[in-house]
């Protein structure tokens, strides 16, 4: 199972909205197949595994780190051809929560005769699809905030000059983050003040770009912004009373314009949130000024915080990396674990997730 765990990891950057999974056959102590999900629409890895072991499946056992589907979806099910390859035992880290499967696909194993085993490195397994799992779970994507920060706290000088504060390294760690996203969102004060690119910079072309998304109460985003120029569908979230003088324009340099309730302080995060999930985004990397990131903070939305930290003092009239509270005692300030921490150059990335309350 540990071996399919890493297998699963080849698909980190191209399976969405598929989750990442990894097959091993085994048969008489010797590996006789090997097979991850790399792309949807693609074979998933339990075929890619039977494939290779061919005629020597009959018998062995799969290791499985995800729950084989049940159902015909863009491929067809995995159950099923384990069952013809006549595999004999089948263990699996963990169920999939996906409600077209949801323990469909271990039944119909035992039915035809299959043994299955469940909880192989159950944990790891959880670990490689936060996003997916909690989509299907849930009903909303995981989030990850990405900000970079000084050693005092801050973002940006007085004048919001921000670029760079961290080194090479780190910046080529956020475009790998960046490449593993379903989704990459910015607010329109980041359009704005940076004109991003947002598509990730990487060596060599992802097989997938992910959504470059802009929150936009009233549709300031320029037509010639230079996110239309980049790779990957540009999807602005707008108030539903936004004018409408700007849309045409916006559609035409390649927009999907998507119209949303809004709260006195914007846009209403938890809609926002139901419709990328609605549309099969399992994990958004926001990488929002301190307004939006407070925002984010204050709904309860952020589940991952990724904090690169420079050695810099940008000094008291910087902006800082968001502000909340205020808070009046120690036991109502959030609390946050320390997931990993990664040397980047003379950058610290701290990864971080809420303390459960």
């Amino acid at each position: 199972m540990a071996e399919a765990l890493v297998l699963a990891e080849l698909g980190l950057y191209s399976t969405h909205p598929n989750p990442c999974v990894g097959a091993v056959l085994v048969k008489d102590g010797f590996v006789v197949g090997r097979g991850a999900h790399l792309q949807a629409g693609k074979p998933h890895a339990e075929r890619f595994a039977l494939a290779e072991a061919g005629h020597a499946a009959r018998g062995a056992t799969a290791y499985v780190t995800l729950e084989p589907c049940s159902h015909q979806g863009r491929t067809p099910p995995c159950a099923d051809a384990l069952i013809a390859a006549g595999v004999a035992r089948v263990v699996i880290a963990m169920r999939d929560p996906n409600p077209l499967v949801a323990g469909r696909g271990v039944e119909r194993l035992r039915a035809a005769g299959v043994v299955v085993e469940e909880g192989c490195l159950a944990a790891a397994a959880e670990t490689l699809n936060p996003g997916f799992l909690q989509r299907m779970r849930h009903g909303r994507p995981w989030v990850r905030l990405k900000q970079a920060m000084s050693l005092d706290g801050r973002v940006a000088l007085a004048n919001g000059q921000s670029q760079w504060l961290t080194g090479e390294a780190a910046r080529a760690d956020v475009q790998q983050e960046r490449a593993r996203a379903s989704a990459i969102l910015v607010g329109i004060g980041t359009v704005l003040a940076d004109n991003p690119r947002l598509a990730p910079r990487l060596a060599v072309a992802p097989r997938r770009y992910p959504v470059k998304i802009v929150l936009d109460t009233h549709l300031r985003t320029p037509p010639d912004a230079a996110l239309f120029g980049t790779p990957g569908e540009v999807w602005i979230c707008h108030h539903q009373n936004a004018p409408n003088a700007a849309q045409g324009a916006l559609r035409a340099a390649g927009a999907e314009l998507l119209s949303c309730r809004g709260t006195g302080e914007g846009l209403d995060w938890q809609e926002v949130m139901t419709m990328f999930a609605q549309r099969e985004m399992n994990d958004i990397l926001v990488e929002a000024g301190p307004s939006i990131a407070a925002s984010l903070f204050t709904a309860g939305l952020v589940d991952e915080w990724l904090l690169y930290v420079a050695p810099l003092l940008l000094g008291q009239d910087a902006r800082p990396v968001l502000v909340t509270g205020p808070y009046v005692n120690l036991a109502e300030v959030p609390r946050w674990s320390v997931i990993n921490t990664t040397q980047l150059g003379d950058d610290i990335k701290w990864t971080l997730r809420p303390q459960e309350r």
